[in-house]
């Protein structure tokens, strides 16, 4: 597995964020049952940039917490039984990955996320994380039953890793 990450944000996180981050994709994806060794591009960055970001990609003029970039369409969420045929070129050549997609995670907000919601920045960061994971998995949460789907798994892939409120 690869997991990409790089650390742009002016604000430091005083956690072990790559190990949380690498932990929790891993979670994800056997939570999901990804049937291939994957590849995970992951961006930390600030306010400011994820707020261009979200304006140039969504139309939205202002920060948020993360943003997901898929980069498999999935019928189903998760299903990945037709992945080699539909997404052949979403292989890496030279690794074999099957190559997933890009998250960008504002610093700030999991910041001042961790403070106003009560619990630690680590918890955080790996809500996020396990958030834009199944996003990638082909997950949203536009409808309430979407949203109480995700919510549930989300919970499940921090719980299983001892991430608790």
């Amino acid at each position: 597995m690869t997991i990409n990450i790089d650390y742009e944000a002016e604000r430091e996180l005083a956690i072990p964020w790559e190990q949380i981050i690498r932990e929790i994709v891993e979670a994800a994806l056997d939570y999901e049952g990804c049937p291939y060794e994957a590849e995970v591009n992951v961006v930390l960055t600030g306010d400011e940039e994820i707020r261009e970001i979200n304006r140039q990609f969504r139309g939205m003029d202002r920060p948020t917490d993360v943003l997901s970039f898929p980069a498999l369409e999935f019928g189903r969420p998760s299903d990945f039984s037709h992945v080699e045929e539909a997404f052949a070129d979403c292989f890496n050549p030279e690794t074999g990955e099957l190559m997933l997609g890009d998250m960008m995670i504002s610093v700030d907000r999991v910041i001042r996320q961790a403070e106003e919601y009560g619990h630690s920045t680590r918890r955080e960061l790996a809500f996020l994380t396990a958030h834009s994971m199944l996003h990638l998995c082909g997950y949203d949460h536009m409808e309430d039953g979407e949203r109480l789907v995700m919510e549930k798994k989300q919970e499940e892939i921090l719980e299983s890793r001892g991430y608790v409120r």
